[in-house]
């Protein structure tokens, strides 16, 4: 099978993308005017297309149009329904596959009526849909020209490289952290918040043990910072900035707790709490988008209301204060991501969804 990827090489997805499906014997080539991270398997085939920024995605079709005619693949994968969904409509006689990612069903069409109108025909022009998770499955019906099917491909996590470890520096310190780029959207902000309420609220003894590490990189990293001096906390919240994804899982197994306090429904899967989740860590996540849908509260993590620190400080409590609980759920959450959320089985699930494709054209779609 060949397939040519329309997407943002500068994105890990796209990346895990291709050298997953390169794995399991797939041709693949990526078409983006993005410039490609680096770890791309040598077999995968990039094509830089000349126009960048925004522009690129209206000024980029005949170079597009060039690549498919070139290389001939037996369908396109288009990923981002809002730019390079824009460009996919280029795609003429090839199966064409439109993954949506979030902020582009969630967010863009609410930006003027004239995104609306382009994303709505963008998923109209596609011949089959795919969603990370079913919450945005649904999201995405409400811009469908009437009902259509849209497979549920979750980003899958990489069991071997995210596994529980041993924890040989336990030592009093309770550390809770999250990875997450330092934007409003994230909801950092409120994590501090619930923070600072959980030591206010436990007694000394456990407040002096508590520590929280907060990874990523962003615009409002000066301003999270003065909010953790307001509340009283910088001295025992870390700010480490951006890492390496390949540096995530060694981060990961210093936690004692993962949270997610995202605010906006555009979060639309959770790849990062699946990740936490399988190297044995609980997680505390707010109810927006397909966070819930990753989490088997009670079980695995927590589930709280969204914009309500309160609500995350007391669920904090919960597991700071039952080192048992912590135990128990990070093991449920490593058999929940083995059993459901595998990358392994993100892929038999894509490679389905494309044969599936395949098959509706050789049929006569």
């Amino acid at each position: 099978m060949r397939v040519l990827l329309l997407s943002p090489a500068s994105n890990i997805h796209t990346q895990r993308w291709a050298n997953g499906l390169v794995e399991r014997g797939i041709d693949v080539h990526v078409a983006s005017w993005h410039m490609p991270l680096p770890g791309y398997l040598p077999e995968v085939v990039h094509h830089d297309l000349p126009w960048k920024g925004g522009k690129g995605y209206f000024l980029n079709g005949p170079a597009f149009r060039k690549v498919i005619k070139e290389y001939k693949p037996d369908l396109v994968n288009a990923h981002y329904a809002s730019g390079y969904g824009t460009l996919s409509r280029w795609v003429k006689n090839t199966p064409l596959l439109l993954s949506v990612w979030g902020s582009d069903v969630y967010d863009f069409p609410n930006e003027s009526p004239v995104s609306r109108w382009l994303l709505i025909g963008n998923i109209a022009a596609a011949d089959a849909l795919a969603s990370t998770s079913h919450a945005m499955s649904v999201q995405t019906q409400k811009w469908c020209k009437g009902t259509r099917p849209i497979a549920v491909t979750p980003f899958g996590i990489d069991i071997n490289r995210f596994q529980i470890t041993a924890r040989s520096d336990k030592r009093d310190e309770i550390r809770i952290g999250t990875i997450k780029t330092l934007l409003p959207k994230y909801g950092i902000d409120l994590l501090l918040k619930a923070f600072a309420l959980l030591r206010a609220r436990v007694d000394q003894a456990v407040s002096e043990r508590l520590r929280l590490e907060i990874v990523g990189g962003g615009e409002s990293r000066e301003e999270l910072e003065k909010l953790a001096g307001s509340l009283g906390i910088s001295e025992v919240t870390s700010f480490v900035g951006k890492i390496p994804h390949a540096d995530v899982p060694s981060r990961l197994a210093r936690f004692d707790i993962y949270v997610a306090l995202s605010r906006l429904d555009s979060e639309s899967f959770g790849v990062a709490v699946l990740e936490a989740s399988a190297c044995g860590v609980p997680v505390v996540v707010s109810d927006v988008g397909g966070l819930p849908e990753v989490v088997v509260h009670g079980e695995t993590g927590l589930v709280v209301p969204r914009e309500d620190p309160h609500a995350a400080s007391l669920a904090l409590e919960q597991l700071v204060l039952d080192r048992g609980k912590i135990m128990m759920m990070g093991n449920s959450g490593r058999e929940h991501v083995v059993r459901s959320y595998s990358w392994e089985k993100s892929l038999d699930i894509m490679l389905e969804t494309y044969q599936n494709l395949l098959n509706s054209f050789e049929g006569g779609k």
